[in-house]
């Protein structure tokens, strides 16, 4: 799973916002696009979706306490051993600010609305039951966006995993089982046209790119044409596409071998998937 979905963010991140013709015309998975203005980010590079689902991939493989204290340490944890580009300008300059998980929750405003805790969300979307998705996702998703739609769009983030993992039925209905966990009717609407900073809307997009292909690759596309920021919807499409036994698993070699392989990177993905 983390492979895939980092695979999803770097490919995504070539596009993120960028103009429509360019992206119909270079969203082909032939290779990692570099972003027509976005300086400093690599092709083949993840962002921030990525670091901070490791954040809290690594934080629950090692069994620490699930608290915003050791979420909020893991995030600052995270980024000062790696600093990347990718992050939201305000967040990214917060998080060169603080030391500790301590001093995160002490100086976070915790009031938005966008996609932040959800594209991290999927490692929880393992856990055995769905009342641990929603206990998990809940408390990661508050430490940053303690709003209605913070957290839902979080959940229902998690939760997409948890079904095409547990294989909880048909993957053209985990928007309906999502929508029906979650008492929301809004998440079995298809998502169209561009996607903007909304956790909601990257998530509807993600769900709908999921349902409406059979391979990770037509996942993968279906994602980034939609437009905007489409970075987050391949995270988190990915994310769950790759843990259904319906999907197949056909990303091109030349993203997988293209991923960057730091510290951090591909080998370490695998290894931490494993764990």
């Amino acid at each position: 799973m983390l492979l895939e979905l980092a695979v999803g963010d770097a490919y995504g991140a070539g596009f993120e916002y960028a103009d429509p013709a360019f992206t119909a015309a270079r969203n082909t998975l032939a290779g990692y696009v570099r972003h027509p203005s976005h300086e400093g980010l690599e092709p083949g590079r993840y962002t921030d979706d990525t670091q901070l689902t490791l954040a809290l991939a690594e934080l629950l493989a090692a069994g620490g306490p699930w608290c915003p204290e050791a979420i909020a340490d893991s995030f600052v944890n995270a980024y000062r051993r790696d600093p990347r580009v990718g992050y939201a300008r305000g967040f990214q300059g917060f998080l060169d600010t603080v030391d500790s998980g301590a001093e995160f929750l002490a100086r976070i405003r915790p009031d938005s609305d966008k996609s932040g805790a959800a594209m991290r969300s999927a490692p929880v979307g393992l856990l055995p039951t769905v009342a641990d998705v929603l206990h998990h996702s809940l408390v990661q998703a508050r430490v940053t966006h303690d709003t209605p739609a913070g957290v839902a769009s979080a959940r229902a983030a998690a939760l997409a995993v948890h079904y095409c993992h547990h294989g909880l039925g048909p993957v053209a209905d985990v928007a309906s089982w999502v929508a029906a966990v979650l008492d929301q009717p809004v998440w079995a609407r298809p998502w169209r046209g561009k996607v903007g900073s909304k956790g909601e809307m990257s998530v509807r997009a993600a769900l709908t790119a999921l349902a409406g292909n059979t391979t990770l690759s037509g996942v993968l596309r279906a994602s980034v044409a939609f437009t905007g920021d489409v970075d987050t919807v391949a995270t988190i499409a990915l994310a769950a596409g790759s843990c259904s036994a319906e999907i197949a698993a056909d990303l091109p070699a030349v993203l997988v071998d293209g991923l960057e392989n730091g510290p951090y990177g591909r080998d370490y993905l695998i290894a931490l998937d494993a764990r």
